[in-house]
């Protein structure tokens, strides 16, 4: 269904054409209520006529980025026409798009103007859980933005409004990426300043936000990150893990066998794992997870940042059973994984030692800590410092 944006926006009272009182200016309820449908041959409404009332002298140049986006008509509204019309049509509040009004933000009752953003593609995080954990720097982006591509509108509209922000969104999701992304890239074309953002978290870390930054990158679209919340990040911390070498490895694959497939590959990984799982797969992935990694200590992280916060350590073969009769759990979650060499046996400084005695015979002190690192998972820094009191105590052994 073609509308345009403009027309159905609070337009500002004008005189008529012989010099008498001024028009009265129309609400964007007022207008959409008296706009006459254009029919096909089945009957059904493919284009909208707004009353001449409603009409803009001119039309401002963000309209032409914002109609790209609005969805075909089909039997009745769309979700899509209610997310992206009828927010900021149907609710005067929304308030016009660019140009007509500043562009604001609130935080604690007071509105801050956004400083005029440059054109280009700005990837911004938001918070996991916790709204508060936005960054002034991610508000003044999404304030100042002609356009916010995100998951789902229905959950970015939640943040957007805990902090008074009024600016269009559109969806950009694995699921309509290959027909939104063009649409994107064609208003960076216009000079439009666009932002993504994702449900929660840094965008780009498992979603399709990648293609759409490398795409921008290709054409010489200017891209800026504006960095903060990652679940990746927090559960690493909170787990108590090695965190000087760690793999994020997204979602394990649904099924069974594909799953114990990919475990099998995660084993030979001499670092901290970090998976996301949901609520109805986690005990199984558990189970399989400690039957392919053994005994490895765990972190159980839920709901971060979140009321119902949960982090539960123990051995992967326990976290397993606890969580195969605990029920389904909810909520976001992320596993995170020791390395192999994290469970540490009495005997491992010596064969640390040996390691490093091997590798030094072949090589300097920085190559062999290099080479112990990889295949141990322990911390460099701690190697080097063995290494070099192995390398000192050689040259104090007398000669042959």
């Amino acid at each position: 269904m073609a509308i345009m944006w403009a027309n159905v926006r609070q337009v500002k009272a004008r005189p008529v054409a012989d010099g008498g009182p001024a028009t009265p200016p129309k609400s964007p309820l007022d207008c959409l209520a008296k706009a006459s449908p254009q029919l096909d041959g089945e009957g059904k409404p493919v284009s909208w006529q707004l009353p001449a009332e409603c009409t803009e002298d001119s039309r401002n140049p963000a309209d032409d980025l914002i109609m790209g986006f609005l969805p075909a008509w089909s039997d009745g509204f769309s979700d899509a026409f209610k997310e992206g019309i009828g927010n900021a049509v149907m609710d005067e509040t929304r308030g016009p798009a660019r140009g007509e009004t500043s562009r604001r933000y609130a935080i604690a009752g007071a509105e801050i103007e956004a400083p005029k953003l440059a054109p280009g593609l700005y990837v911004v995080a938001t918070p996991i859980g916790n709204l508060r954990d936005v960054t002034l720097r991610a508000l003044e982006i999404l304030a100042a933005a002609d356009l916010i591509a995100c998951e789902d509108t229905r959950v970015s509209r939640k943040l957007l409004d805990r902090y008074g922000i009024r600016r269009p969104l559109t969806p950009y999701h694995d699921h309509n990426a290959e027909k939104a992304r063009p649409k994107l890239l064609s208003a960076l074309a216009k000079q439009a300043a666009v932002v993504l953002i994702s449900d929660a978290g840094t965008p780009l870390v498992s979603d399709p936000g990648f293609k759409l930054v490398r795409d921008a990158q290709i054409v010489g679209h200017p891209v800026t990150a504006a960095p903060g919340a990652s679940s990746v990040l927090t559960a690493l911390v909170l787990a108590g893990l090695p965190t000087d070498s760690f793999l994020f490895d997204g979602f394990l694959p649904a099924k069974s066998a594909q799953r114990r497939t990919r475990i099998a590959e995660l084993a030979r990984v001499p670092a901290t794992l970090v998976l996301f799982e949901t609520g109805p797969r986690l005990a199984p992935a558990l189970r399989d997870l400690a039957s392919g990694l053994g005994p490895r200590q765990a972190a159980v992280c839920r709901e971060l940042t979140k009321l119902h916060e949960e982090v539960r350590r123990g051995d992967l073969t326990t976290l397993a059973q606890h969580y195969e009769h605990a029920g389904e759990k909810r909520g976001e979650i992320a596993l995170v994984i020791a390395p192999a060499a994290g469970e540490a046996t009495d005997d491992e400084p010596a064969e640390i030692g040996d390691l490093l005695r091997d590798a030094l015979a072949r090589g300097s002190v920085k190559d062999a800590v290099a080479e112990v690192a990889t295949l141990t998972g322990r911390s460099r820094r701690e190697l080097y410092q063995h290494a070099l009191a192995l390398r000192e105590g050689t040259r104090d052994d007398p000669a042959d």
